[in-house]
């Protein structure tokens, strides 16, 4: 049923990206303990246990957004005439979420900036490419060399990529041009940019970012002032969506214009809003390679010359 329900409706109804995490969801969070049983036999408190193994195995975000594909399938199977009644109705998220406010420190950006040199190719450019552009993290991993133009000076993310489903230009600062350009260029069909077969994007951000996390903290530590324990310094934990939340607020410090920014981030919503947001469709393009070329001198004066 759940191949079934991937196939007519998770694939042709949602954006690539969406499905794809519910797919994922489906097939790692539920497949797993359900395999087998059939549809009509599963109940509320089976989906009550299914969730609480998930918040016991300490991702209860993972078990909100497992009842929310869940309630899709059920709904699905409902309208269907495949199951009488939905088992998820009136299940309450399992987890209560705040929006996070993570906000590198400048301190924690030299960090940051030096420990990507320390690991080098693949995932260090990566991470780089992500705090200078602002943009989100898959649209970074698969960049693909079709997607420059200008010689490089300008970058599309194509519709199906992004977000909102609407595709976006982003203006490359020279620092992240220097850095695209340093990149090794690895043959394969798919051409993509940051990636260690050309067929696929950068992956395996969880191994990677521990290793980021681990030079991050030995640089803390052996820049640690006379007096100050090394064992002592700590760093507070971070995710790589929080650099762009620092990018948008490092460049509201350089006054960059809200609109702007949120230019920038391919937002629809915030400053422009309603009415203006439909019949205002100027792109904003040259303030937008503006503010990314003053956000990127700014990451150029914390680190000493983007070495």
């Amino acid at each position: 049923m759940i191949d079934s329900f991937i196939e007519r409706h998770v694939k042709p109804r949602n954006r690539p990206r969406t499905a794809e995490e519910t797919i994922r969801i489906l097939r790692t969070k539920v497949l797993p303990v359900w395999d087998g049983r059939k549809i009509q036999d599963i109940g509320r408190r089976d989906v009550i246990e299914l969730l609480d193994g998930i918040v016991d195995a300490g991702t209860p975000v993972a078990a909100n957004r497992t009842l929310a594909a869940l309630s899709k399938l059920f709904n699905w199977a409902t309208d269907r005439g495949v199951i009488d009644a939905n088992p998820c109705v009136r299940i309450k998220a399992p987890a209560a979420e705040t929006s996070r406010d993570r906000v590198l420190s400048d301190e924690e950006l030299r960090l940051l900036w030096r420990g990507c040199a320390k690991i080098g190719w693949p995932f260090g450019p990566f991470v780089q490419i992500l705090l200078l552009t602002a943009q989100r993290r898959d649209e970074v991993a698969k960049m693909r060399r079709v997607e420059l133009r200008e010689g490089g000076k300008l970058w599309t993310i194509p519709g199906e990529r992004a977000k909102n489903g609407q595709a976006h230009d982003v203006p490359l600062s020279s620092a992240a041009q220097s850095i695209l350009g340093s990149l090794p260029r690895v043959a394969g069909q798919a051409s993509y940019l940051i990636s260690t077969t050309g067929n696929s994007g950068v992956s395996g951000y969880a191994k990677a970012k521990a290793r980021l996390d681990a030079e991050m903290l030995a640089l803390a530590r052996t820049d640690a002032a006379d007096g100050v324990d090394p064992e002592s310094i700590v760093l507070e934990p971070w995710r790589l969506h929080d650099l762009r939340r620092t990018a948008s607020t490092g460049m509201g410090r350089l006054k960059i214009e809200p609109h702007v920014i949120e230019a920038v981030l391919n937002h629809r919503s915030g400053v422009i809003k309603g009415v203006a947001a439909v019949y205002n469709r100027y792109q904003y393009l040259e303030e937008k390679r503006a503010a990314l070329e003053a956000w990127a001198a700014h990451i150029e004066y914390l680190t000493g010359g983007l070495e």
